[in-house]
């Protein structure tokens, strides 16, 4: 497939496991492997989806700062950064990257998707059901970790799609025409415990709409009709540029952001620094029971 053409194929940003069987020996198709935690790189190398390359949430998907207070605790790299990140995993405009973690796109899947389409790329999308549906559908998988085929560059140094620093929430929860939704379990957003910042609660002004509501039971995404209506209702009669998405530090916003993008919505902004930012800064919190 040439450049052009796939500039004009419709890529939806959701695969199914199955449509990825069909295309694993599609000479294009470029795997990314992007679980997180401590352990994330133990557990890829012991099994990973034939051909797919680890990313590093913490040192390579983002730029992190000594104190949280200064964009969270995972900042944006910067778009130069990532693009020659891209160029190391062999990724160019001609690429269709699939990419996947084992927590149904929230734990840095979602983040990669953000950061690759803000870029520009088309043909890129989150593993439906993550590892474990891929697993289930008899996708090859290995132990060995393939080497980085390196090269340069992509070519888009900036990033295209929107974000909102901590002045823009500051304003938007003073408007009722704005919305800033926190996606994070409903315990944290109540501030009932906070397991990993330093303060539990919220946002002033902000609603709170999980990231677990984006799935079904099974861990896969609600389908596009679903997704719609239920975002339809929580906008109102806003516009998706007057929405402002954030999480605990920018990376299971993301979910929220695919989500909606999966519907058909205009990606809405992503608050990086989001809670972790938020909570270290000396701006106001609130809770609930």
């Amino acid at each position: 497939m040439s450049n052009s053409e796939k500039e004009a194929e419709h890529f939806a940003p959701i695969i199914r496991p199955q449509e990825l069987v069909k295309l694993k020996d599609a000479p294009e198709l470029v795997l990314i492997d992007a679980r997180a935690g401590a352990d994330a790189q133990a557990r890829y190398e012991a099994q990973h989806l034939s051909g797919a390359f680890w990313v590093d949430l913490e040192q390579e998907l983002a730029h992190k700062t000594a104190n949280p207070a200064d964009g969270g605790r995972h900042p944006l790299p910067s778009a130069q950064a990532f693009s020659e990140l891209l160029g190391q995993l062999g990724i160019t405009p001609a690429s269709h990257v699939v990419v996947y973690d084992d927590k149904s796109g929230a734990n840095a899947a979602a983040r990669f998707w953000w950061m690759l389409s803000a870029l520009g790329h088309r043909a890129v999308q989150v593993l439906d059901g993550g590892l474990n549906a891929a697993l289930a559908v008899g996708f090859p998988t290995s132990a060995t970790a393939p080497k980085r085929p390196g090269g340069a560059p992509y070519p888009q140094h900036t990033w295209s799609l929107p974000t909102a620093t901590v002045q823009d929430v500051e304003r938007a929860v003073q408007h009722e025409s704005e919305l800033v939704i926190d996606v994070r379990d409903a315990f944290r957003y109540r501030g009932e415990q906070e397991p990993i910042d330093l303060i539990a609660g919220h946002i002033p002004g902000a609603v709170n709409i999980p990231f677990s509501s984006n799935l079904d039971a099974e861990g896969f995404f609600l389908s596009p009709a679903l997704l719609k209506a239920q975002y339809d209702q929580a906008l109102a009669d806003r516009q998706p540029t007057d929405v402002i998405v954030h999480c605990g530090s920018g990376v299971t916003a993301c979910h929220t952001l695919l989500a909606m993008a999966h519907a058909g919505f205009e990606v809405p902004k992503l608050y990086v620094g989001s809670w972790s930012e938020w909570s270290n800064s000396g701006r106001p919190v609130a809770t609930e029971a």
